[in-house]
């Protein structure tokens, strides 16, 4: 693990050398630290914040100052990790200078690393304007989850000959545009291995197989413990719900018998 940050223009270099990714999505300070002590390099703060901590069905709900207030936190409990910031729905998608404008809030306010957005070729012109004002920028292609009733469902995406020809495009414009990423989503494995081939730039994956420059899990499935959810690419690192669910039971049951706070935890 290295010892210095990480840096946006480095990620590049990381690709040429053959190393892997590693990002992980994290919402508060105390998860920060403990996931950069493990080694994690990148820690999204993904705008899933709304459906993994406040029982959201979807993203479209999350707002920029939640965004900003969960992403001061992370950044808070980091000294090396690079930390990335989704731009919520319609933060970035009405004009180009709205999306600088909240982009720019957004390092501000939570001195974070980048910023995230999703979409292609449409996309370019917003990539482009926030690169070349010092603002980096990670891409989202695939399963694009602030777009999820417009593309029916979470399905795969890219499996017809068409579908697949604007992504490798999609993917590659978006990297002239100045992106220093592309996350990949649920994309057939053999496509995003041939779209990771085709960029200098890296690419991460999540349920887009093995073939890409590195990997992204929400952090609370990837723990257990979201139990509701079992995606086919979704491996479990640990069952954390029925530790979870042992701990405030056996704290319930010594309070309601009257042994907890014993003799050793009360003050004279």
């Amino acid at each position: 693990m290295a010892e210095t940050r990480l840096s946006m223009p480095g990620l590049v270099g990381l690709k040429r050398e053959g190393r892997r990714l590693v990002m992980l999505t994290c919402y508060d300070a105390l998860f920060a630290r403990l996931l950069e002590q493990a080694g994690i390099d990148l820690l999204l703060v993904g705008d899933s914040v709304n459906e993994v901590l406040a029982g959201r069905r979807s993203t479209l709900s999350a707002t920029l100052d939640q965004m900003i207030y969960h992403a001061a936190s992370v950044r808070r409990g980091t000294d090396r990790a690079l930390v990335v910031v989704d731009l919520p729905f319609l933060a970035y998608q009405v004009s180009v200078e709205e999306a600088i404008r909240h982009a720019g809030r957004i390092l501000a306010e939570t001195d974070c690393h980048a910023v995230k957005l999703e979409g292609g070729r449409v996309m370019v012109p917003t990539v482009a304007a926030l690169t070349a004002r010092g603002i980096p920028v990670v891409a989202h292609l695939g399963l694009t989850p602030q777009s999820i009733h417009g593309l029916g469902g979470y399905r795969v995406q890219g499996r017809s000959p068409a579908d697949a020809e604007r992504l490798r495009a999609d993917a590659l414009a978006l990297q002239e545009a100045g992106a220093s990423a592309i996350v990949l989503e649920l994309l057939p494995q053999g496509l995003a291995r041939e779209i990771s081939a085709s960029l200098t730039i890296p690419t991460i994956g999540i349920g887009s197989g093995a073939g890409c420059d590195g990997q992204v899990l929400v952090l609370h499935d990837m723990l257990g413990l979201n139990e509701g959810f079992a995606p086919k690419f979704l491996r479990h690192y640990a069952e954390l719900a029925g530790v979870v669910r042992d701990a405030a039971g056996r704290y319930a049951d010594e309070v309601r018998a009257g042994e907890y706070p014993g003799p050793d935890h009360a003050f004279d």
